[in-house]
């Protein structure tokens, strides 16, 4: 069982639901694949037991075959490459290693290489495999890494996907995959906007989904109102509570030291079982 964990935007209590709800199965797989800045091992704390490097597919020069004829430079749709006083330049951050302008050039000046964008780690803590995938400073796009967390997944156990915040090709990459969409929202009018957004994302890649509500307080709740009028079921709701701030900020895990958390996300984990099966 793949389990999606997303969100419209940061803060909204995405990974705090990811952690949980791993730790309320007897066994399960957490992937974090908020890659620009991962934090779930913050609270989970893992035993790292290896970490690779993720590469991908950039163009080499060699001068001395380069005859200046710009037959690279012309293909290149993201301008990646630009020819300066007979001088062939190379962007790596916006290439996007479709090899193309290797196949085009006549003089074969281009060939290919490695290049690291970034890291995935595997981890133990206690019952929970700890999965995390970390993108370097100033990389464009983590979609390689998200590919590389999912293909380490094994087939069975339960499988919780942290994904990144909004709606970009990373959080499609994270989904894919996926067996049931959990949304995660707030209780504002700018929360439920966001609601919105993954909610538009989810329907598109024909993915069955809930919505759980977090910081609620009494009162008049945006993202409740959407759920209701667009008739999206609700498995849980998180109550605005100063114990589970606090357990957060001291980077605790609820389910393992509340017993109230640890029912609550055991009853959400079954909801999301029962509509899996």
């Amino acid at each position: 069982m793949r389990i999606a964990v997303l969100s419209g935007k940061g803060g909204t209590g995405k990974t705090l639901v990811s952690v949980n709800l791993a730790c309320a199965a007897e066994k399960a797989v957490y992937v974090d694949c908020d890659v620009e800045e991962p934090n779930g091992h913050l609270f989970l704390k893992p035993e790292i037991t290896e970490k690779q490097s993720v590469t991908v597919t950039v163009p080499e020069m060699d001068m001395s075959k380069c005859t200046g004829c710009r037959k690279c430079v012309d293909f290149c749709k993201y301008n990646a490459l630009a020819l300066l006083k007979d001088k062939l330049m190379i962007f790596y951050e916006v290439c996007h290693s479709c090899g193309g302008c290797i196949l085009f050039c006549p003089a074969k000046a281009l060939s290919k290489k490695q290049r690291e964008i970034g890291t995935i780690e595997a981890g133990l803590s206690d019952s929970v495999t700890v999965l995390t995938g970390c993108l370097n400073t100033g990389e464009v796009s983590g979609v390689p890494i998200i590919k590389g967390l999912m293909e380490k997944l094994p087939e069975q156990d339960t499988i919780v996907i942290d994904c990144p915040p909004g709606s970009a090709c990373i959080v499609m990459e994270s989904i894919r995959e996926a067996d049931y969409c959990v949304l995660v929202a707030e209780p504002t009018l700018f929360g439920s906007h966001n609601l919105a957004m993954v909610y538009d994302l989810v329907k598109l890649f024909n993915k069955p989904f809930g919505v759980v509500l977090n910081k609620c307080l009494p009162g008049d709740n945006p993202s409740e109102k959407f759920c209701k009028e667009n008739k999206i079921a609700i498995l849980a709701e998180i109550p605005y509570d100063e114990k589970l701030g606090t357990l957060n900020s001291k980077g605790l895990v609820a389910v393992r030291v509340s017993e109230q958390y640890r029912e609550m996300f055991c009853k959400l984990l079954s909801k999301v079982a029962k509509e899996v099966l």
